[in-house]
C-alpha cells in the first residue's frame, strides 16, 4: 500500500519561530525575498538560500508498526537530513536524486514525528536556480515483512519479432506471479517467476515509439507457501528496442533522428515544484511543436516528467550532474561527489529502468576532468558501472571539447575557497562552464569551431572513446569531419545554439553517425539571469546581469509555454510546420539600440498587435518549409523572398491591421497561408486550459490582454491581481526576464500581454478565478469541478 505524504506538513526556516502549514511539493527558495546582494548572484536569480525544515506527524497502528515501512522522497534540495522521533535516520547529499528512508525500528504505535531539514544556505551552490526544500512528492510505502522491493520490477525487451519480454522481481523470498496488462486492462500474458528472472512471450505486441507510445501495465504478486498473495506491486513499461552504431540510432529497427531541446528542472512560476500536470503540459507543448526528445539538464529529471514522456512519446537523455569532483560553483556538489556518485547512478537507473522514454544516460555536463588521466579513469569506471546496471541504454555525456582542451592546458583553474587547489589536479581542473559561457557571450557562435583543431581532438578522444554516444556541446564545426577522423564514433549535438538549427539539422540528416540535435534551450528557466536576452535595458550588457534580472530569457518557448520565433523556426526546419509561421520582432522600441546575447537567434514572437507603434520600423520573419514566401500587410504585397534555412526576413513599417504570409513551392504553387491580426479594444481575459477539473488537480489559467477574437495586445502591459475561490493559487507570473515581481504574491505585470496562473483545486463544486488590472477593470471565470 502506498499513501501520499504531501499534506499535513509544518514548514519553517531555521531560526524562525513561526511555523506555517504547507502542502508538498514545496519550493522554499521561491518564497524567499530576492536580494541584490544575495550570494547566489545572477546564476541563482538573486534568491537567498537557507536551512529549511519540514515537520509532519504520522499516526500508526500496532499492526502497521509490525510491517515494513518506507518513506520515498522523489527529490529534496539539498543535503537533506531525515529525523524520526528526534533520531537522525538518513542523509541525502544530492538534491536531485530520489531516496528511500526505511522506518523499521524507528517508529512506534501512535504518533510519530518526521522532521526533514534541507540546507542550501551556502551560496552559490549552482549555476542556475535550484530551488530548495522538499520540491518533489513524498510517499509512505506500507508493506509486509515479506515483500516486493520498491522499484523492484524490471522489464526488458529481449526481442520484438517475436516479442519476448524478460521480467525480474526483487523480493525478500518466494515465487512471483507476473501478469502483463494491455492498455484496455486485459491480461496479455502471464508467467510464474521462480528464480531471478523469467522470459515471457508477448504475442501481437504493440511497440512503443514516438509515433505509437503504447504502454503496458505489469502486476507482480508475491506468493506465500499456500499460494496466497503476500504483496503486490505494479508498474508500466513499453515494448521498445533501441540500437545504435555509426550508421545511426534506431528505435525498433527504424532510424530515428532526435529533434531535441535541453530543459532545466524548474516549472516556471511554480519554481522547482514538480506536478504531473505541469510536466505533462510542458512535454505536450513541445511534442505538438515537433520535438521528439529532451535532455534533462543537468540533473536527473522528475518521475512526473518520465511519465509524461512515456505517455506522449518523447525520448529522454537523462543526465546525472553538472560537475564531478572539480567545482564550478563555490559550494556545489563537487565536495560530496566522490562519496556518492555510485549511489546517484544506481538511483537513476533503478527509477528509469522501466521507462521506455529514457534512451540515454548522460554521466555529466561540461566537466573538465576528462582532461586528466584521473578524469578519464573515472569516466571509464562510471560508464562501465552504468552498463553493468543497465546494458539496454546508451551511455553519453555533454562534453564541451573546448573546456576539456583548455583544462588540459591549465587555463581558467577555479581556485576560490571550496574549489580544488591540490597541485596534482589543479591543471586539469581547468575552464568551467561559467567561464566558457562568458567567453562565448563575447565571441558568439564562432565558438562552434574552437575545438576543431588536432590538439583538441587528441585531448578529448580518450574520454569520447569511453562513451557509446559522444555528446558535443557547441562543437558543430567538427560534425562533418568526424566520420573520417573517427569512423567508429557516434555523435549527438547535446547542446547547441538555437539559431544554428537549420545548419545543424541539415548535417543530422546528412551524416548517419550524427543522430540528433539538442538546442539550448527548449524552454526558458529561472536563473542564469539574462544569459540569452535581447534587451534595450542598459544593464543587459555582459554575461552576469545585475538585479533585478530573473530569467535566462533563452528558450524556444518562454517561461509560460508561449512559442518564440525559435520554436517556429525549428518547427519549419523539421518539416512540422504545415503553414508558414510568422514571427515579428518587437517594434515598440523605435530608435533604441538592442543588446543581443549569444544564446538567442531572434526575439520575434507571433504577434501583429503593437498598440501606438504605427509608423515604426519592424522586422517580420516567416518560417516555412517552402521555396519562397510572400508577405502582405493589410492586403498589400511586399513581394516574395527566397526561403533560406527555412526562414525569410522582411523589413517594413508597422501598420495596425493584419500581416499575412503565403508560401510557394519551387514551381510557384501556393502551399500554405497564415495571418496575424492586430487586437481591437483589448481587455483582460481569463482562459482556463481545461474546461472542467477534479479536486486535487492542477489547472493552468492564462491571463491575457486580448480582444474577443483572442488577438493578444503586445504593447499594453498591466499589473494584474488574481484571487481564487475553491482552489489555492500556487503561482502567478509572466515571462518578463527582468522584474521585481514575485510569483507567490498573486500580483504580476503581464509581458507582451501574457501572464499565467497555476491553481490547485480544493473545492468539490467550482473554482472561481477573478483578475483585476491596475485601472480597476476586472474579469471572472468559473471552472466546474467534476
Amino acid at each position: 500500500m502506498v499513501q501520499s505524504m504531501n499534506d499535513g506538513w509544518l514548514f519553517y526556516k531555521e531560526g524562525d519561530k513561526q511555523k506555517q502549514s504547507v502542502m508538498l511539493p514545496h519550493d522554499a527558495m521561491l518564497h524567499e525575498k530576492r536580494d541584490p546582494k544575495a550570494e547566489s548572484g545572477s546564476a541563482g536569480a538573486f534568491f537567498p538560500g537557507g536551512v529549511f525544515c519540514y515537520e509532519r506527524k504520522i499516526m500508526l497502528t500496532e499492526d502497521q508498526v509490525q510491517m515494513h515501512l518506507t518513506l520515498e522522497f522523489e527529490g529534496a534540495y539539498k543535503n537533506a537530513e531525515v529525523f524520526v522521533n528526534g533520531q537522525e535516520v538518513y542523509q541525502a547529499a544530492y538534491g536531485y536524486s530520489p531516496f528511500f528512508v526505511i522506518l523499521d525500528g524507528h517508529i512506534k504505535a501512535g504518533e510519530n514525528t518526521i522532521l526533514v531539514k534541507t540546507d542550501n544556505s551556502q551560496q552559490p551552490d549552482s549555476r542556475w536556480y535550484s530551488g530548495a526544500g522538499i520540491y518533489r512528492p513524498v510517499w509512505l510505502h506500507i508493506q509486509p515483512k515479506d515483500h516486493i522491493a520498491i522499484e523492484g520490477i524490471r522489464v526488458k525487451t529481449v526481442s520484438i519479432d517475436p516479442t519476448v519480454m524478460e521480467v525480474s522481481v526483487e523480493r525478500t523470498a518466494g515465487k512471483v506471479q507476473v501478469e502483463i496488462i494491455d492498455a484496455e486492462g486485459k491480461q496479455a500474458a502471464t508467467a510464474l517467476l521462480e528464480k531471478d528472472s523469467v522470459q515471457i512471450p508477448l504475442p501481437k505486441a504493440h511497440l512503443w515509439s514516438e509515433e505509437t507510445p503504447y504502454l503496458y501495465g505489469i502486476r507482480a504478486s508475491l506468493l506465500g507457501a499456500d499460494s496466497s498473495i503476500l504483496d503486490q506491486a505494479k508498474d508500466t513499461f513499453g515494448v521498445r528496442l533501441i540500437t545504435w552504431s555509426p550508421k545511426g540510432f534506431f528505435v525498433n529497427g527504424k532510424e530515428t533522428l532526435l529533434r531535441g531541446g535541453c530543459i532545466h528542472h524548474d516549472n516556471g512560476v511554480l519554481g522547482a515544484c514538480t506536478y504531473d500536470e505541469s510536466e505533462m503540459r510542458r512535454i505536450r507543448i513541445l511534442k505538438e511543436n515537433g520535438y521528439n526528445a529532451i535532455r534533462c539538464a543537468h540533473n536527473p529529471c522528475s518521475k512526473a516528467l518520465l511519465r509524461a514522456c512515456d505517455a506522449l512519446g518523447v525520448y529522454i537523455m537523462d543526465e546525472t550532474w553538472d560537475m564531478w569532483y572539480s567545482h564550478k560553483s563555490k559550494y556545489d556538489y563537487a565536495t560530496e561527489f566522490m562519496s556518492h556518485y555510485k549511489e546517484d547512478l544506481e538511483a537513476m537507473v533503478r527509477r528509469d529502468y522501466n521507462h521506455p522514454s529514457v534512451v540515454m544516460y548522460s554521466i555529466g555536463n561540461e566537466v573538465s576532468e576528462p582532461a586528466s588521466q584521473k578524469g578519464v579513469a573515472l569516466s571509464q569506471e562510471m560508464a562501465d558501472y552504468l552498463r553493468n546496471l543497465d546494458e539496454t541504454r546508451a551511455v553519453t555525456a555533454g562534453f564541451n571539447l573546448m573546456i576539456i582542451k583548455s583544462s588540459a592546458e591549465g587555463k581558467g583553474v577555479y581556485k576560490e575557497e571550496g574549489g580544488r587547489n591540490d597541485s596534482n589536479e589543479a591543471k586539469a581542473a581547468g575552464m568551467s562552464s561559467t567561464m566558457f559561457n562568458m567567453i562565448t557571450s563575447m565571441v558568439g557562435t564562432g565558438m562552434n569551431k574552437a575545438a576543431n583543431g588536432r590538439k583538441a581532438d587528441e585531448v578529448t578522444s580518450p574520454g569520447c572513446a569511453i562513451l557509446d554516444i559522444c555528446g558535443y556541446n557547441y562543437a558543430s564545426g567538427r560534425y562533418a569531419k568526424e566520420g573520417q577522423i573517427h569512423p567508429d564514433r557516434i555523435v549527438v549535438g547535446s547542446e547547441t545554439f538555437p539559431q544554428d538549427i537549420a545548419r545543424n539539422w541539415a548535417m543530422v540528416k546528412k551524416y548517419p553517425y550524427l543522430i540528433g540535435d539538442f538546442m539550448w534551450t527548449a524552454w526558458d528557466y529561472i536563473g542564469e539571469a539574462g544569459v540569452g536576452t535581447w534587451s534595450y535595458e542598459a544593464d543587459a550588457k555582459g554575461f552576469d546581469k545585475p538585479y533585478p534580472w530573473l530569467l535566462a530569457d533563452t528558450g524556444a518557448f518562454d517561461l509560460l509555454g508561449n512559442p518564440t520565433g525559435e520554436a517556429m523556426w525549428a518547427k519549419a526546419v523539421w518539416g512540422y510546420a504545415k503553414q508558414p509561421l510568422i514571427g515579428v520582432q518587437p517594434c515598440n522600441h523605435p530608435n533604441e539600440k538592442i543588446i543581443k546575447a549569444t544564446w538567442r537567434g531572434t526575439n520575434a514572437i507571433p504577434s501583429w498587435s503593437w498598440k501606438n507603434c504605427d509608423g515604426n520600423k519592424v522586422m517580420v520573419e516567416v518560417y516555412a518549409d517552402a521555396a519562397k514566401v510572400e508577405l502582405l500587410v493589410n492586403g498589400k504585397s511586399l513581394g516574395c523572398k527566397k526561403v533560406k534555412d527555412a526562414r525569410a526576413i522582411f523589413k517594413t513599417t508597422y501598420v495596425t491591421g493584419n500581416v499575412e504570409a503565403v508560401s510557394y513551392d519551387a514551381a510557384g504553387k501556393e502551399i500554405g497561408r497564415s495571418r496575424l491580426q492586430s487586437a481591437k479594444n483589448a481587455s483582460l481575459h481569463l482562459l482556463p486550459e481545461k474546461k472542467e477539473v477534479s479536486v486535487g488537480e492542477i489547472v493552468y489559467v492564462k491571463a491575457v490582454l486580448a480582444d474577443d477574437s483572442g488577438n493578444v495586445e503586445s504593447n499594453q502591459d498591466s499589473k494584474v491581481q488574481v484571487t481564487v475561490e475553491g482552489g489555492k493559487l500556487l503561482g502567478f507570473g509572466s515571462a518578463n526576464p527582468r522584474t521585481e515581481d514575485r510569483f507567490d504574491a498573486g500580483e504580476y505585470t503581464t509581458y507582451y500581454g501574457n501572464a499565467l496562473a497555476v491553481i490547485r483545486v480544493t473545492d468539490a463544486n467550482v473554482v472561481t478565478v477573478q483578475a483585476k488590472t491596475e485601472d480597476g477593470s476586472w474579469v471572472e471565470c468559473r471552472i466546474p469541478v467534476i
